[in-house]
């Protein structure tokens, strides 16, 4: 998982991965049956291990606003840890890729979808409680934060430190929608 979210599905050759396990290619393809397979079982391990603090913050019993904060500030702090490859390692895989590689493309852009449904399935929650107007384009929001996040994740990869992503989610809660405020009756 380490060496395909740091190198990339490409940039990790078949030699890197029997050298990083220990074990001869009979063994590697006994086990995995190909790098395209063990590939895909690194995106699920990333998911399960790493990735979990994106479903567990948007599960939160908080108001939508907060949860969303929330995200941001910690996608700052994961995309910049220092016991792990920076960014996020499915925030930009596989955007590129010959044909032959359709179906990792296809399976990365599933995984993103699915992120961003998560969110526009938050933000509705937030809708209904009236955390948010009841005019608010749901779909247009959660794609705004889910680009948003990729950018982070980017920026991540090219060295930016956590406290440029810190600021970058600080920002990003301005575009915030905010509820209609209620007026108290006016006294006679």
């Amino acid at each position: 998982m380490r060496l395909f979210w740091d190198r990339g599905y490409d940039g990790t050759s078949f030699d890197d991965l029997t050298a990083a396990m220990g074990i001869s290619a009979s063994s590697f393809y006994n086990a995995f049956g190909s790098k395209e397979s063990l590939y895909q079982e690194a995106i699920a391990a990333y998911l399960k291990l790493v990735g979990t603090w994106f479903s567990t913050i948007l599960d939160q019993p908080t108001d939508t606003r907060t949860a969303f904060a929330h995200l941001l500030a910690t996608a700052a702090t994961e995309f910049t840890r220092t016991d792990l490859p920076t960014g996020c390692m499915i925030a930009a895989a596989a955007t590129q890729c010959p044909p032959t590689q359709a179906r990792l493309r296809d399976l990365l852009a599933t995984q993103r979808t699915q992120s961003e449904t998560a969110l526009v399935t938050r933000l509705r929650q937030g809708q209904q409680a009236g955390d948010l107007p009841p005019e608010t384009d749901i779909d247009s929001l959660a794609a705004y934060y889910s680009a948003l996040l990729r950018g982070m994740a980017l920026q991540a990869r090219d060295g930016a430190p956590r406290e440029r992503l810190q600021a970058i989610a600080h920002i990003a809660m301005h575009a915030w929608p905010t509820p209609p405020q209620t007026t108290a009756p006016a006294t006679p």
